[in-house]
């Protein structure tokens, strides 16, 4: 069994590695705060147990063990999120702190019952996969409301970087997956877009927070 800081670190390259399926020492030391011979301590003591690939010079690569085994800590932290707001009434820029020290709980059966109770939901409430019992993730083609153009209606489907602050911000706006918004104006000088959705009109969002909105199209 792996320890609560053996799993973040899993987590972490996990998290990292995305669709290249790699990460380097400096990525994750970045990541999680932590200087660089810490974290090179730790992938030696990680690919000893058969669950990263550490080479001097390479990038870090998790094993077919190691990918499954962080899956499922992503697995329990984003039904957790999903619990706290759909069964317990927390706002999604609550959540994470939480659901950060329950993923370490090692109890298959309460997260199972989690998901049943939940009705197997896919997606967390920030629109990110939560991953199967396999460790499977899908991977859904959503782009930034940043790519955008100018008469495109598009569909908010999750939120790319979900920390505290951008959710709050968000709230103040009343912007939450599932609304459908309209791309009015986009400003040529900082890519600043003025948008409409849910009854508002001409509401500016800054390049940064367009970057961090994963949308779809809606037919007009």
């Amino acid at each position: 069994m792996n320890s609560a800081v053996e799993e973040n670190y899993l987590k972490a390259l996990f998290m990292l590695s995305g669709t290249k399926g790699e990460a380097t020492v400096n990525e994750v030391s970045r990541f999680l705060d932590i200087k660089m011979p810490t974290v090179n301590s730790m992938m030696k003591r990680l690919s000893e147990k058969g669950l990263v690939i550490h080479e001097n010079y390479k990038p870090l690569r998790l094993t077919e063990k190691g990918r499954l085994e962080a899956a499922l800590v992503v697995r329990k932290h984003r039904l957790t999120e999903m619990y706290l707001v759909e069964k317990m009434g927390f706002g999604w820029e609550e959540v994470h702190h939480i659901a950060e020290q329950i993923e370490h709980i090692h109890a298959p059966e309460f997260f199972n019952k989690m998901d049943a109770l939940l009705g197997y939901p896919t997606v967390d409430p920030h629109g990110s996969p939560i991953p199967s019992k396999e460790g499977d993730v899908v991977v859904n083609p959503y782009f930034k409301l940043s790519d955008c153009i100018v008469g495109e209606q598009v569909e908010l489907m999750a939120v790319g970087q979900s920390s505290a602050s951008l959710l709050k911000y968000l709230n103040t706006r009343e912007l939450a997956l599932g609304v459908i918004i309209r791309i009015d104006e986009i400003e040529s000088f900082d890519r600043s877009m003025h948008v409409s959705y849910a009854g508002r009109t001409s509401v500016v969002l800054t390049s940064l927070v367009c970057d961090s909105l994963l949308v779809r199209k809606q037919d007009k």
